[in-house]
């Protein structure tokens, strides 16, 4: 058996129409990997099969709603040495030695995010790995997921005649360089996660202080170099 991915997304068809063609479909045919796609949309429950909304506190664009996103990633099969993927702005570099490492799992679960982003309690419930291919915005994470997918599979005996994959990654800043603050959308409570209070109040000033302060806090923790870089500039 070979290593699978499934992915989560809103666009099955754009991974679906890559994975079948050139070398990842001969690595698919082959049994070298394995490719399956899962759509949000089929875990809604109401008949628009809505999978965004807009976010508490106001904001401009729509967020991704946790409920059909978890209960995705709780309908898939989990293989026993399994990694799950976020693919965001926010997460780690993704580099070569991360797709060597990779490529030693028997499962990698990848979401794609749209929109805005995604509802803060995805993360918190699911606790995934997150990563980012570099220093600017794509439309979704589709894309990154198709990379990743690609420079791991280069790596698996059979794939190719020798380990060659390179793709550099970093991530895509936030408001004057700090990384985005968390987002919620409805529900107001999703397992026992409350959206905080301060995005409820409609005091924009205070939900403008609070996404500054969860700005640096994420970027402190996250990323210190940019942080200190930002830090000793003077703009933070």
């Amino acid at each position: 058996m070979g290593l699978r991915f499934d992915v989560i997304t809103l666009f099955p068809e754009i991974i679906n129409s890559y994975c079948c063609e050139a070398l990842i479909g001969r690595g698919v045919k082959n049994g070298i990997i394995e490719i399956n796609t899962i759509n949000p949309r089929d875990f809604t429950h109401d008949k628009h099969r809505r999978v965004d909304d807009t976010p508490y506190g106001g904001s401009c664009g729509m967020v991704m709603m946790a409920p059909p996103v978890v209960e995705a990633y709780e309908s898939i099969e989990k293989l026993s040495d399994c990694e799950f993927i976020m693919l965001t702005p926010k997460g780690e570099v993704y580099n070569q030695n991360t797709s060597v490492e990779l490529s030693q799992k028997k499962q990698l679960i990848l979401l794609c995010g749209r929109y805005e982003g995604y509802d803060e309690r995805i993360r918190l419930l699911l606790k995934p790995r997150e990563i980012s291919l570099g220093d600017y915005v794509l439309t979704g994470g589709e894309l990154g997921a198709l990379c990743i997918i690609d420079s791991v599979s280069r790596h698996l005996h059979g794939f190719l005649g020798k380990d060659e994959s390179a793709l550099d990654d970093s991530f895509s800043k936030g408001l004057n360089g700090l990384l985005e603050h968390p987002q919620y959308t409805r529900p107001r409570v999703y397992r026992d996660i409350k959206v905080p209070e301060v995005l409820l109040n409609g005091n924009h000033q205070e939900i403008e202080k609070y996404r500054l302060g969860e700005r640096i806090k994420c970027t402190k923790e996250r990323r210190p170099d940019i942080f200190e870089k930002l830090k000793n500039q003077g703009l933070i």
